[in-house]
């Protein structure tokens, strides 16, 4: 559905994405995870031909890209980090102005809204202004949006950032129905635990570098199915082990505080990469 050929980006002196390839499926829900400054948000841009890529090439359906690409990108949707709501119109004019834009004719347009504020839930709030819903409504009329215009695929960049741990998981449902609709979803976040719930696979991305694609349990695999966290002279370090049982026998032989557990996707990025996912500058 989407494949990228040797794709990367380079601004002066900095490369944001190197040399990239790598391939989403239709109907798939993909997760493309990594600290924030990664290069996702630049990858997401140049599969919108918002910027071309320096070098390498990008097809949709044996398309390739370009900026003059109409028919292409109305095959997407996205839903960026931050809202694209006229906040001082009201749910319902979110998406008949939307409706408006992509050229749909008045009785789909209006059908559409009515169906898509049921679908996320907003029906009883299409009235009211936009600048009044919580974080939660706001990002679920921003999808609501996007579906107007009836999108084979749908980007979706950062989509719980800033969310409480509640809203976040209503937008995981949210997001489920839609998978199971077989919308094609590509989905950047550096919330490991979100891709984990959600992504069929999953690419972790660090410095502009694909690191690993696969699913998430076969990249929690690589790094070890269980974790042994030490706690000693005020640093905490942690040891990989294909099975509880080696875990607990190191652990037998550790002093000071110990924890054995699961791995997750955090975990398997640390090892990988040998660094956390703490927050920089978004290129």
């Amino acid at each position: 559905m989407i494949v990228y050929k040797g794709v990367s980006k380079t601004y002066s002196n900095i490369t944001a994405v190197h040399d990239l390839n790598m391939e989403i499926q239709k109907g798939e829900f993909f997760g493309l995870l990594g600290p924030n400054g990664a290069g996702k948000t630049t990858i997401i841009r140049m599969t919108m031909a918002l910027t071309p890529p320096t070098s390498g090439s990008i097809e949709i359906g044996g398309q390739k890209i370009r900026r003059d690409s109409t028919d292409i990108k109305q095959k997407f949707g996205i839903v960026p980090q931050y809202s694209n709501l006229e906040n001082d119109l009201t749910a319902y004019e979110n998406l008949e102005f939307h409706g408006r834009l992509y050229g749909l004719p008045k009785q789909l347009r209006r059908r559409r809204i009515d169906e898509l504020l049921e679908f996320a839930d907003l029906t009883s709030r299409k009235k009211d202004i936009a600048r009044t819903f919580s974080g939660g409504m706001q990002r679920k009329l921003m999808i609501a949006k996007t579906l107007m215009h009836d999108p084979e695929i749908m980007l979706l960049d950062e989509p719980t950032v800033g969310l409480d741990a509640t809203t976040r998981r209503k937008i995981w449902d949210f997001l489920r129905q839609l998978r199971e609709n077989g919308l094609t979803i590509f989905m950047t976040t550096h919330y490991l635990e979100e891709a984990q719930a959600l992504c069929e696979r999953v690419g972790l991305i660090d410095e502009g570098n694909l690191i690993m694609l696969d699913t998430p349990e076969k990249i929690i695999q690589s790094a070890g199915q269980f974790v042994l966290d030490c706690y000693q002279n005020g640093k905490t370090t942690q040891k990989f082990f294909e099975d509880r049982e080696s875990a607990i026998a190191a652990a037998e032989q550790t002093e000071g505080s110990f924890k054995v557990r699961e791995a997750n996707l955090e975990d398997a990025f640390i090892k990988l990469t040998n660094k956390d996912l703490g927050v920089r500058n978004e290129i």
